[in-house]
């Protein structure tokens, strides 16, 4: 099965950039779609991005526009360029994998990602 790992979140003020990174291991990648979510505290997690093995990426409304997923093949590794942050994208940030074969999905550890002056 495959691990995920996530790193890159922070402290950022308003209107800044972080980018987040999912290094994943154990498993082969190109089999794998990818997504990220995301859990701000006293609600439920929800869904922000997605990339396909073929690369087609789909974004929930809240970021579209201001987020950009992508994936490194050769890196094993998915990313999230967030810009023009908000404090309400405060979260924590966790890397999903859908294993396409099985349709079983994987989920790292998170990441806290706090927008904040």
């Amino acid at each position: 099965q495959v691990q995920l790992a996530e790193s890159g979140g922070g402290l950022v003020q308003p209107g800044g950039s972080l980018r987040l990174s999912c290094a994943a291991s154990g498993s082969p990648f190109s089999i794998y779609d990818f997504g990220w979510y995301r859990q701000a505290p006293g609600k439920q997690r929800e869904w922000v991005a997605t990339i396909s093995i073929g690369g087609s990426t789909n974004y929930a409304d809240s970021v579209t526009g201001r987020f950009t997923i992508s994936r490194d093949n050769a890196k094993n590794t998915v990313y999230l360029q967030m810009n023009s942050l908000k404090p309400e994208d405060t979260a924590v940030y966790y890397c999903n994998g859908l294993k396409v074969t099985t349709r079983r999905t994987y989920w790292g550890q998170g990441t806290q990602v706090t927008v904040s002056s």
